[in-house]
């Protein structure tokens, strides 16, 4: 897709559900279909490319659910249009500002029964096999909502991609576990996919490790639930907790999804290996191994807030250990445990632009030195691996 330019922004499409050309062509056709009409619930995942049947969701006036980043925060948010919304406040309550800004939280143990299930891909074939970014959430999602009596074999389940990402994904890739979809929409095509596998039955807990379990709080309630009802919830036998994991405070680098989750406090990260309380002991760095690896952002936008960054470092997969804050010189360092993961993390921001401006990223080597010449100088430096080309 990047080769072809099929692609909109965000740029470049890797470690992400590519937000693809047409992208709106095929949300449109959502109201085209049978069923959409009698829908009452309506869960569509937070992904750019289906900001448009978020959109028509609104404009239908369903209830729409939409599920929080990781599952850091709970299982979904809905979102409540302020009364007499405009057709301009509804485009804005379908976007990732809206659903912090526009939305409440709904538990585990809310009665909520969704018809209809709008999830992202990166491929999917025409008898129903999906591929996501193998992390795995909305197979998740859709096995927490069996648990809570949110879905049943009525709940329709579809997706959205380019024409290019329709593929023979082979079936043997699919496991128990893996969530099918009945409907692909593409910007040129409504296919139906008649697919007669069975989709997820519920939590499968032996396929449950106990890092995910510090990933995703809201696991614990859930297990503590089907215990008490007596179900087996063993975990997936001899793991144990990943060398470095650790939870940050919402405050730090964390993904607000509106109202009523933010005293959720908190939230764990892949990356981290440090425990920090507020923003500020973040940003002017805490204990952080010898190892670690810098990465410089340079030519940030003058209006762009620190919270505004973190946002972006989510959506790309690059949740550093520490983020050192210089707005006010239109730059960051980002701190990450090796040189692995900082590579990873200037891979996926090549190429970034924030509010159409071209925002530079590359590996800061000498960033210590210049923290400590900035002490003592209190005044702006430039890196030497930051100097501006001709």
């Amino acid at each position: 897709m990047e080769a072809n330019d099929l692609a909109n922004f965000p740029r470049p499409v890797h470690h992400r559900i590519p937000n693809f050309k047409g992208a709106g062509d095929a949300c449109s056709k959502i109201v085209d279909l049978d069923f959409f009409s009698a829908t009452r619930e309506v869960k569509v995942d937070p992904d750019k490319p289906l900001e448009g049947i978020r959109l028509v969701s609104l404009q239908a006036k369903k209830t729409l659910l939409v599920p929080t980043p990781r599952l850091r925060t709970g299982l979904f948010n809905k979102i409540i249009p302020p009364v007499g919304a405009s057709k301009e406040m509804l485009r804005v309550c379908s976007t990732a500002r809206g659903v912090k800004e526009y939305s409440v939280p709904v538990g585990l143990d809310a009665k909520v029964h969704v018809d209809l299930i709008v999830v992202g891909s990166v491929a999917v074939s025409d008898k129903g096999w999906r591929i996501g970014k193998g992390e795995g959430f909305s197979d998740l999602e859709y096995s927490m909502m069996v648990s809570m009596g949110a879905v049943d074999e009525k709940t329709v389940v579809v997706t959205t991609v380019h024409d290019s990402q329709v593929l023979d994904v082979p079936g043997e890739l699919m496991e128990e576990h893996d969530l099918t979809v009945d409907y692909i929409l593409t910007p040129t095509r409504v296919i139906r996919t008649n697919c007669r596998r069975p989709k997820p039955k519920g939590v499968i807990w032996s396929k449950v490790d106990s890092q995910m379990m510090g990933k995703i709080p809201i696991l614990k309630h859930l297990r503590f639930k089907e215990k008490q009802a007596g179900k087996d919830v063993r975990l997936m036998e001899g793991t144990i907790p990943a060398k470095g994991q650790m939870c940050l405070d919402d405050d730090t680098l964390s993904l607000g999804v509106g109202a009523g989750v933010k005293n959720s406090r908190s939230k764990t990260f892949r990356n981290s290996n440090s425990r920090a309380g507020k923003e500020s002991e973040a940003e002017k760095g805490f204990g952080v191994s010898s190892s670690i690896t810098t990465v410089y952002i340079g030519n940030i936008p003058h209006n762009l807030r620190v919270s505004e960054l973190k946002d972006v470092l989510r959506e790309h997969d690059a949740v550093p250990v520490r983020l050192n804050w210089k707005g006010a010189q239109h730059r960051a360092f980002l701190d990450y445990r090796d040189e692995v993961t900082a590579g990873k993390a200037v891979t996926s921001l090549s190429g970034l632009r924030i509010s159409g401006i071209a925002v530079r990223v590359e590996l800061a080597k000498s960033q210590r030195e210049t923290r400590l010449r900035d002490q003592a100088t209190k005044k702006p430096t430039v890196l030497p691996s930051a100097q501006p080309g001709p």
